[in-house]
């Protein structure tokens, strides 16, 4: 009798069918939903100021606390701060501050290799976001270990799904309240799943566009390059071969004129003694 083969503990990749149903109805409604309610009822100052606050919000979530702080450890903050870093950076849609750092501390392990999630080498579409509709067979638990000793990076992989949940319809309450069912839909489609869809975006980019165009001028020991314009996206984050570099520096744009908003939120948060042992290389300390 023959025996049939189990694709998952043969490490063959399967698709993912909850995400990728989850980010097609998300880019349907951000590339549909949108000009279509624009065209019919337009958005209003408060759908705008949700949009713009809440991608500030969920992008300095990823960028300052699950990159910088949970993944590089570049800096320490208070229990509080960090806490409120984590439903931040969940409200962004990019899975726990478990998975995600986990995923990238592999990244910076095995870059350009078969274990690195989003390597680039397979290509834009992969680097991009392809690799997130696949079930990941070289997932390893090891990269989870020092994460798994945080109470309140476990806390907040317990209650991922209620944070996202949080971050969706939070703009769709706020419309509600200010212009009926009708300006609940509107905020929702607008600061709820389309800032979803740009905030996702802009961090697919630095898998993607930091790994294939750019400058290398601090190391071309892997695929890594710096962006300056994917930094105005990403609060900072398109120094990406810098970064590659120099992992635990606070910054990612290094001299003082590199836009990179994360630093310096980073930095003011040190000033109000809110933040302390901020990282940098030892060569550039003054």
């Amino acid at each position: 009798m023959s025996r049939t083969l189990d694709p998952a503990k043969a490490g063959i990749p399967q698709r993912d069918y909850p995400t990728m149903f989850l980010f097609g109805f998300i880019v349907l409604a951000t590339l549909v939903g949108l000009p279509t309610y624009a065209y019919f009822y337009d958005f209003t100052w408060v759908d705008w100021t949700m949009f713009v606050s809440l991608y500030m919000i969920t992008g300095l979530g990823i960028t300052v606390g699950y990159h910088r702080l949970l993944t590089h450890r570049s800096f320490k903050c208070p229990n509080w701060v960090k806490m409120g870093f984590l439903i931040a950076g969940g409200m962004a849609l990019e899975n726990s501050a478990l998975r995600w750092c986990g995923d990238h501390l592999r990244h910076h392990a095995r870059c350009d290799q078969k274990e690195d999630p989003h390597n680039a080498t397979l290509g834009f579409w992969h680097s991009h976001c392809g690799w997130i509709f696949w079930k990941d067979p070289n997932r390893d638990p090891k990269y989870q270990t020092r994460l798994l000793q945080d109470p309140l990076v476990v806390w907040q992989n317990r209650y991922y799904l209620p944070i996202v949940l949080i971050g969706l319809f939070l703009p769709f309450f706020v419309g509600l309240l200010y212009n009926g069912w009708i300006g609940g839909i509107g905020c929702f489609l607008l600061a709820g799943l389309a800032r979803t869809f740009f905030v996702l975006n802009s961090t697919f980019f630095i898998n993607s566009i930091c790994h294939m165009w750019g400058k290398q001028p601090h190391s071309t020991a892997d695929s890594s390059r710096d962006s300056w314009w994917i930094s105005l996206l990403t609060f900072g984050e398109g120094y990406h071969n810098y970064h590659h570099m120099y992992q635990s520096d606070y910054r990612n744009g290094a001299r003082w004129y590199d836009f990179d908003p994360s630093k310096w939120l980073i930095w003011t948060l040190n000033k109000i003694g809110l933040a302390y042992d901020l990282r940098r290389p030892a060569s550039s300390r003054n």
